[in-house]
């Protein structure tokens, strides 16, 4: 397939997203991207006896939000060219296409989660709104919302910014919502009834610690992840004794979620080994735990699959994926005898020309970073000329590149590219303490250093060369190909494409999401006012004079999370400084680009970009 076409299958391939299967275990509804001109939302039976049924049909991206207790209906989230500033809607399974709102068009404020009360009356979610005052406020809220009357109850109200989706128990009494009051690093556990008369707290790891924390379908018992010293711990809540019990506490394990699927006496743990997740099938009352075999790509169970299984085994919902399966929901058997064979609930394979042999196959490559910490990347190599080698860096920084499909990548791969996607220290899916190196220094600190080490172990091993190297990625990706461009000689970079970065991270800290703000405070040891020599020190704002190779930047003119008034700043700096640079911005874009119409655009930009950057340098 040449890169053209493959272009094309790369855009239309659906994209998964948010899977959750109903209390009921008959229907597992999802998002999917790139089957129209926005995201939207399907279901399907878990019996596969039907094939998916689209639930939204819209301009604007449509997210899963919540299933109804009675497993009749799905709340969806939409916002607006991707600024943040959600409607909640309630669509039917027996009315597809039917999107009835729930809450007001165009809002002044970034509402999170949303759950329907069983009395099907109250919504629950979360919001930075003061009632009473009528206004957006720094701090997030726990509401309550009558469908009848229109007014909003606060049930909790948190002091400081945090991201906060609430999570309601299928009873409808308690609600589990989250705080960072303590510590900008920490995440304590709090639980507020639904009349808001008992607002408290239940689970402190350490002020600086970070907890999670879902219900159990009985809604008396809550499944608690807890960092540690040096891991995160498992355990069980019990509301009417307040006690805690650990179930796992073992520091070589790296637990990284967990969670009861309704209808199971399982939790689902899922850990990390060297950024592949393995899912374990932890048994409550007996304790004994079932360890999946390793699959090609990853295998994570979501819920007991409703109706009767095939040969008497039970059979479960769950995702899989690889850099060469599109990620999938499939009906498989999952227990002590193994796993099952696995039948797809999507049929996406048949929604797409791609065929495994299309697709670029991820290698784990490894290297050592300047203080002898090993680094995990996935390299992706081209079958013919290549061209050059791109550095494709993860958001976040807390978060992880597995082995998966990357439309991105594999358009870049195809057109003669190799590329690297490293996992950089303050990633996840290693260890707490790799995820904590990060904070060491701060951002722009060791982890550029590591993506400047992965560079130099690819030429070392004769897979790059100098002046050959190009650097792009979003968010937190957008401000290492910042960095990189700002701080590496041409000879490691010689070509950069931020998407959506941050250049001036004092502008950024105030023109951000509230939410947002305590993870900067968190990374750089404090807020700009406190430590405003290392904002400045780490903004690639103040070193684009010492860029000597090309630059494209690409910024979505909705952001709410790294906000325009970031590309504002650095163009005036770049003009000032005698810097040469293009443009590519979106309109109807946030926080990274989304559109398949859009990302046309910017893909074909980025390959012909490095194309031509690379082509003259070496």
């Amino acid at each position: 397939m040449d890169s053209d076409s493959l272009l094309d299958a790369l855009l239309t391939l659906p994209l998964l997203d948010g899977p959750q299967v109903s209390p009921d275990g008959r229907w597992v509804a999802w998002t999917w991207y790139r089957t129209g001109p926005a995201a939207d939302v399907y279901a399907a039976p878990t019996d596969g006896s039907a094939p998916p049924v689209r639930l939204t049909d819209t301009p604007d991206d449509t997210l899963v939000a919540s299933w109804t207790a009675d497993s009749r209906a799905v709340l969806v989230t939409q916002d607006h060219d991707g600024d943040e500033r959600a409607q909640l809607f309630r669509v039917d399974l027996d009315r597809p296409g039917e999107m009835r709102p729930l809450t007001e068009v165009a809002p002044r404020l970034y509402l999170r989660g949303g759950q329907l009360h069983p009395n099907g009356r109250w919504l629950v979610y979360a919001a930075n709104w003061d009632e009473e005052a009528g206004r957006e406020i720094e701090a997030t809220w726990v509401y309550r919302h009558d469908l009848e009357t229109g007014r909003r109850r606060p049930l909790a109200q948190p002091e400081r910014a945090a991201y906060i989706v609430p999570e309601m128990n299928l009873a409808g009494t308690h609600i589990l919502y989250v705080r960072k009051d303590r510590h900008p690093a920490g995440r304590q556990i709090w639980l507020v009834d639904v009349e808001g008369r008992d607002d408290r707290e239940i689970i402190n790891a350490g002020d600086d610690r970070r907890a999670w924390a879902s219900w159990l379908p009985d809604s008396r018992r809550v499944l608690v992840l807890a960092e540690a010293e040096a891991h995160q711990r498992v355990g069980l809540w019990d509301m009417d004794e307040g006690s805690l019990r650990w179930l796992v506490d073992d520091p070589e394990r790296n637990v990284e979620s967990a969670y009861v699927p309704h209808g199971s006496r399982h939790a689902v743990l899922v850990e990390s080994r060297g950024a592949r997740p393995r899912a374990s099938l932890l048994d409550l009352e007996s304790g004994r735990e079932i360890r999946l075999p390793d699959v090609p790509g990853s295998l994570l169970p979501l819920a007991p699959a409703g109706g009767p299984g095939r040969g008497g085994r039970q059979e479960w919902v769950a995702e899989i994926y690889s850099s060469r399966q599109p990620a999938d929901l499939v009906r498989v058997a999952l227990d002590g005898d193994g796993v099952g064979e696995a039948v797809s609930l999507t049929g996406i394979w048949d929604r797409t020309p791609l065929t495994p042999a299309d697709l670029a196959a991820a290698e784990d490559f490894r290297w050592r970073a300047a203080d002898g910490l090993e680094i995990q990347g996935w390299l992706y190599r081209p079958r013919g000329e290549d061209r050059g080698t791109i550095v494709y860096v993860h958001g976040g920084p807390t978060w992880h590149s597995q082995d998966w499909i990357n439309a991105q990548i594999q358009y870049l791969v195809s057109r003669g590219f190799t590329v690297l996607d490293p996992n950089y220290r303050g990633s996840t899916g290693f260890s707490r303490a790799y995820r904590k190196a990060i904070k060491v220094r701060g951002w722009g600190g060791d982890e550029q250093e590591d993506i400047r080490a992965g560079i130099e172990a690819l030429m070392a091993a004769g897979i790059a060369r100098p002046g050959k190297v190009g650097i792009t990625g979003t968010s937190y990706g957008g401000y290492s190909s910042w960095w990189a461009i700002t701080h590496f000689p041409p000879e490691i970079v010689a070509a950069a494409a931020p998407i959506c970065g941050m250049t001036d991270l004092v502008v950024d800290y105030e023109t951000t999401r509230p939410d947002l703000r305590p993870l900067s405070e968190e990374m750089m040891g404090g807020s700009p006012a406190q430590v405003p020599e290392r904002y400045r020190e780490r903004s690639p704002l103040y070193a684009v004079g010492n860029i000597r190779g090309r630059l494209l930047i690409v910024q979505g003119l909705q952001d709410p999370n790294v906000t325009p008034e970031n590309v504002r700043v650095v163009r005036q700096a770049l003009e000032d400084a005698g810097v040469r640079y293009e443009l590519l911005a979106f309109e109807d874009e946030g926080h990274g680009i989304a559109r398949p119409a859009n990302q046309r655009v910017l893909y074909r930009r980025l390959a012909d970009f490095f194309e031509e950057a690379l082509a003259v340098t070496g």
